[in-house]
């Protein structure tokens, strides 16, 4: 493993040099099996966090839908259809700080008769859940919990004031604590530096994350990130040849953004680093088919 010293001195390397030797650990530590999910949006709008980048924060006008619990038939029949195309894992995300009461009650209800009645693997991405509220999904048989803590400590807080990294921290404590598998990224293309994405890669070791999910911004009108400097391709893959040399044995989740890539850009991203995906739409931007999907991951080499 790198020492934080180490992981700094990967910004003096050249980027050829650089996504060659994470390649080199992705052949040598990555089993060629994709871990693929895909997500529904159980819960959307209306949330009460500043975060800059989102389109569900109710801070900003941003036309996202609202609605505040999705259809039990509605999110049966996606699970289903997700579980026969052949996707791993199949995981329930909702708006807000955190879900609770009855609404916790209802999506534990679904995520029990979609384990037992489908046979899909079932994850949560809830906000910032206390121990009771993480034991209600743990004993509904939700083995892996979604939090990303997003981007750096030193950038975090220039992004959201109304919770901090530390909050999050502490949620994951508590799927740890139940033996739950954790999922925890973030965003890149923030503004944050190069050093602040080491400094975030390191940081996602106190969370000691199976995936670790990669989103490239989309910047969304109305949000106070609307018009943010797209990266560029370099910069996205010297990103996961950093965040695969510093957790070499970890799921790198592509995730939301890279629709926009060229299809030559992710056949690089899947030989240098990512073996994992969320597939499919996405939540409030367009993903891509689940078919399209299964065609790239075959072509890199990887089993769906």
């Amino acid at each position: 493993m790198l020492t934080d010293a180490e992981a700094y001195s990967l910004c003096d390397i050249p980027s050829h040099e650089l996504r060659e030797a994470a390649a080199k650990v992705t052949a040598k530590f990555c089993p060629r099996v994709f871990d693929s999910c895909s997500i529904v949006n159980a819960r959307s709008g209306k949330c009460s966090e500043n975060c800059k980048w989102c389109a569900q924060s109710a801070h900003y006008r941003t036309g996202c839908e609202e609605y505040p619990l999705i259809d039990r038939e509605k999110c049966m029949h996606a699970a289903r259809l997700n579980h026969k195309a052949g996707v791993r894992r199949f995981s329930l995300v909702a708006s807000g700080k955190a879900v609770k009461g009855e609404t916790l009650k209802k999506i534990t209800g679904m995520l029990r008769d979609i384990r037992e009645q489908v046979g899909i693997s079932t994850c949560a991405s809830l906000g910032l859940l206390d121990r009771d509220e993480m034991r209600q999904l743990y004993d509904c048989g939700v083995r892996r919990y979604h939090c990303n803590l997003e981007t750096a400590p030193s950038h975090f807080a220039t992004l959201c004031t109304t919770h901090t990294i530390e909050d999050k921290l502490r949620t994951i404590e508590y799927a740890h604590e139940l033996g739950m598998e954790v999922c925890s990224g973030g965003i890149i293309g923030m503004g944050e530096t190069k050093m602040q994405r080491i400094e975030f890669a390191l940081t996602l070791r106190r969370a000691r994350p199976s995936s670790i999910p990669i989103n490239f911004l989309s910047p969304i009108p109305g949000t106070p990130l609307e018009n943010a400097e797209p990266l560029s391709d370099d910069e996205i893959l010297d990103t996961i040849a950093i965040f695969r040399l510093v957790h070499p044995h970890t799921q790198l989740r592509f995730a939301g953004g890279r629709k926009r890539l060229s299809r030559e850009i992710q056949l690089e991203a899947l030989r240098i680093g990512i073996n994992s995906g969320v597939v499919g739409d996405l939540l409030t931007t367009i993903g891509s088919t689940v078919d399209e999907d299964r065609r790239l991951i075959d072509d890199a080499g990887y089993e769906f």
